[in-house]
């Protein structure tokens, strides 16, 4: 099953610009996955199963370095990588 996730990540600190585009680029890093930035947020498009494991690795991380950090989920049970114009 193919899904999307849209995502905004707010770190609570100053200096949040690098670790949002650092959480970005590991994302594009996955080839198993689309992923489309706009300036408020992220959407990811791939397979659940691939998706998910990318998002518990990569969440995971970000709260082990930055725990005062805020992550907004909107999850779609259809991949709308076609219709999400960016």
């Amino acid at each position: 099953m193919r899904i999307s996730i849209d995502i905004s990540l707010y770190p609570l600190t100053e200096g949040f610009v690098e670790p949002i585009l650092a959480f970005i680029d590991k994302l594009e890093t996955n080839p198993k996955l689309i992923v489309k930035r706009n300036s408020l947020s992220t959407q990811v498009f791939g397979e659940y199963r691939d998706v998910m494991e990318m998002m518990t690795a990569e969440i995971e991380q970000v709260f082990s370095v930055m725990p005062h950090s805020v992550f907004v989920l909107k999850m779609v049970g259809t991949d709308r990588a076609d219709v999400v114009d960016v």
